[in-house]
């Protein structure tokens, strides 16, 4: 399998979006929720969403990460991305040497997947509000995929505006998806686009142009 990423919005853990990942890849699935504030929380919530059907565990950075971490990393179906700062993630991440073992799960066919910073990490560039609450472009992600990407694009106002801003005045151009929409890319291609409830969009976004894409909703 080629390297594939699924990368949504916004979605909460127990909802669609987990079985939407279970369906691309297989039962051991790695939760990393480094870049949320509440690591301990998102954890309960992501093994009840997947300790009855799935092979789940977790990677944490704090106090140190684990002595197997490229063995069990490589050894995953799918690797499953937090929401939160995304800066603070890939700080932390870039010190320990886990975004170049990223690059390597995904090149061995690893689903990459995630929501929020968990959708823009895997490209070149994205919308984010680490660094206050005015959205900023922030580029230097990890660049797996080529171009920007935007979450939360319909329920955050600021999110459509500063984005068509961004790549207006050169930021790369990208995707953009609403809360329960998600984007699947195989390699370097978006293979399919897809809605995890009805009327969640994602949309291509270049410069003076929004196009909305064909999606498939997924029940």
């Amino acid at each position: 399998m080629p390297g594939h990423i699924l990368a949504s919005g916004g979605s909460a853990l127990g909802g669609p979006f987990d079985d939407l990942v279970l369906e691309l890849s297989g039962p051991r699935v790695c939760f990393v929720p480094t870049a949320s504030s509440a690591p301990e929380a998102r954890l309960i919530s992501f093994y009840e969403s997947f300790a009855c059907r799935a092979e789940p565990s977790y990677v944490s950075f704090n106090p140190w990460p684990r002595e197997d971490l490229r063995e069990h990393v490589l050894a995953q179906d799918a690797i499953y991305v937090s929401g939160g700062s995304t800066a603070n993630m890939l700080a932390v991440w870039r010190v320990h040497g886990f975004d170049l073992l990223l690059r390597e799960a995904w090149q061995r066919g690893v689903l990459l997947c995630g929501s929020s910073a968990g959708m823009i990490c895997w490209f070149e560039a994205g919308v984010t509000d680490s660094f206050g609450p005015e959205l900023e472009g922030m580029r230097d992600l990890l660049g797996l995929l080529p171009g920007s990407a935007c979450p939360h694009y319909d329920s955050e106002e600021r999110r459509r505006v500063v984005y068509r801003e961004l790549v207006d005045c050169g930021f790369p151009p990208g995707y953009a998806a609403d809360d329960e929409a998600a984007l699947y890319f195989v390699g370097t291609e978006l293979r399919e686009a897809v809605r995890l409830r009805e009327g969640a969009r994602a949309y291509r976004v270049e410069p003076e142009t929004e196009t909305p894409l064909e999606m498939r909703l997924v029940s």
